[in-house]
């Protein structure tokens, strides 16, 4: 099934634009990864740090992807169990509330 159908079948494509949606869930994972990464070079600074509970939100809000693999890319927050296995779990939740979402519409 198109994407696009499934969302304007869900309500979304009059009022919200699927178009919408997609740049906003692009650009929240391009701002997740990058944040990961400032908070990384922080951290080796010693600098002031950004609040674990700001880089859960990026990833509940939508920014997981971009989120695990800042964790990847930077080797940050490996060893903080609500990272490694919390971001992670918030993927697969949206995945299957995506996956719900889509078929059933069908």
């Amino acid at each position: 099934m198109d994407i696009y159908k499934a969302l304007e079948c869900c309500g979304i494509g009059g009022a919200l634009p699927a178009e919408l949606l997609i740049g906003y869930l692009l650009l929240l994972n391009i701002v997740a990864f990058f944040v990961y990464g400032i908070d990384k070079l922080k951290a080796k600074r010693g600098a002031w740090r950004i609040k674990e509970s700001a880089l859960l939100l990026l990833a509940i809000a939508g920014g997981s992807v971009g989120a695990l693999l800042g964790i990847k890319v930077w080797h940050h927050k490996t060893l903080h169990p609500k990272f490694r296995y919390g971001v992670p779990a918030i993927l697969v939740v949206q995945l299957l509330l995506l996956l719900f979402v889509v078929y059933s519409c069908m």
